[in-house]
């Protein structure tokens, strides 16, 4: 454990880490998409995605739909990440710069802040080479008394 890390914080990760196990197991949607959560850590999760052919619209550029789904994607992981069930009560979406076919994207989700049950997360859409593609804003909603997984290790409260 590095010195800046504490005990807590060990155990906020290993929470967030176990809800990331839990959630790919029903996540039907994102293996569909090929969509990878590549880190989770309290309040914060990336997701990563590579735009497929069948992901293009009508003008050859990634469906904003998409894009909008991974960033989904990394907030849903971040926003549970202290295993709440969380759901989003809203988002709101910019779009600045297309996707195209064989485009690795990276979306970042970080927690702005949570108040009781209700929470603030932004996303950023990156490709491979830097370039943000899309901005994301979330607002969450934890429903009460109910748990990503059972556990008598229970999540920091936040």
């Amino acid at each position: 454990m590095p010195a800046t890390e504490t005990p807590d914080d060990a155990a906020a990760l290993r929470v967030a880490l176990r809800v990331r196990e839990t959630m790919l197991a029903e996540d039907h949607a994102s293996r569909a998409l090929g969509i990878d959560i590549a880190e989770v850590a309290p309040g914060r999760a990336l997701a990563r995605m590579r735009v497929r052919r069948d992901m293009l619209n009508g003008f050859g550029i990634c469906h904003g739909g998409l894009i909008t789904t991974l960033a989904d994607t990394a907030f849903a992981y971040a926003c549970n990440s202290a295993n709440h069930v969380t759901v989003a009560a809203g988002i709101s979406v910019d779009f600045v710069a297309p996707a195209h076919e064989g485009d690795e994207l990276s979306a970042h989700c970080e927690q702005r802040t949570q108040q009781a049950r209700t929470g603030v997360y932004d996303v950023v859409v990156r490709n491979q080479h830097g370039h943000t593609v899309a901005l994301m804003r979330g607002r969450s909603h934890r429903l009460k008394g109910r748990q990503v997984f059972a556990s008598d290790e229970q999540a920091p409260q936040s």
